[in-house]
């Protein structure tokens, strides 16, 4: 019997050394090259301030450092966060230099009026209970940023998704074993990983939860935010956005002035003033 884990299930197997080897030890050019399509599209000026909200371990946020822009990444897992801090460089003085780790959950404020641009990368969001949680994590990201600030989103394209899903995979990475169970609902994505490792006493068991956003539905969260999408694209080379034929849903946002009180009350575009994820 699998020993399966509960409660926010992103709080553990963020943290786990067995989800980083399933998504993240693979060959980091393709990162790199995204990166480099995003400032090219975006041409921020030299030493902007950026942005990585949920960075991980901080593989994005080293390479953005790297190009020189001012960089600051916060993730909900302490261990993800001390494993990023030990490859930070520091100069004679023991300064830091342009790129700062911090243990930080989305949902609440972080710094206020201050970045030129923000990333998610990854699918990064889409995990939380409900809507509201969502809408204040997307709070969190529109108030750190300045006026005029931009906001890139990388999510999974809902439809494509649906229509290409693999429910069921087995995959070896060295002596570790995942069997990887995929279904869906109407409102969400789940995936069951079910690890075996020679040092688990037993099998660990995860299960992810995902929310199906649409680009409506991130026009409708950012709009209330107070930012306005500017580009869609719908893979990591920014090739146009297709709702059925292409992978991703990367949104390029604008942020247009002041945000909108967080007292206020929500009206979603179909008319709801409910919570759909509730």
């Amino acid at each position: 019997m699998a020993r399966v884990i509960n409660k926010e299930w992103f709080r553990d197997w963020f943290s786990s050394p067995f989800y980083h080897r399933l998504y993240f030890e693979r060959d980091e050019k393709e990162a790199e090259k995204f990166i480099q399509n995003l400032v090219h599209f975006l041409q921020p000026k030299p030493g902007s301030t950026m942005l990585d909200v949920g960075c991980g371990r901080g593989r994005h946020s080293f390479i953005l450092a790297k190009m020189g822009f001012d960089v600051t990444g916060f993730d909900l897992s302490f261990e993800s966060i001390e494993y990023a801090k030990q490859f930070v460089q520091k100069d004679s003085f023991g300064e830091k230099d342009n790129l700062t780790f911090y243990q930080h959950d989305m949902r609440y404020p972080f710094w206020v009026n201050y970045f030129d641009c923000a990333f998610n990368f990854f699918t990064s969001f889409g995990y939380f209970a409900t809507r509201r949680e969502h809408d204040d994590a997307m709070r969190t990201v529109a108030t750190s940023l300045r006026p005029g600030g931009i906001f890139v989103v990388d999510y999974l394209n809902t439809h494509f998704v649906e229509d290409h899903l693999v429910h069921n995979e087995v995959k070896y990475i060295d002596d570790t074993c995942y069997q990887i169970h995929r279904w869906h609902d109407e409102t969400h994505f789940y995936k069951k990983i079910i690890i075996n490792d020679v040092s688990l006493a037993i099998p660990e068991e995860y299960t992810e939860k995902l929310a199906k956003f649409s680009l409506g539905d991130f026009t409708d969260m950012l709009s209330f935010q107070n930012m306005q999408v500017l580009e869609v694209f719908g893979d990591h080379s920014l090739c146009p956005y297709d709702v059925r034929k292409t992978p991703r849903l990367i949104i390029v946002a604008k942020k247009k002035g002041s945000n909108l009180s967080g007292e206020e009350k929500r009206l979603y575009s179909d008319g709801r003033q409910t919570d759909a994820l509730t």
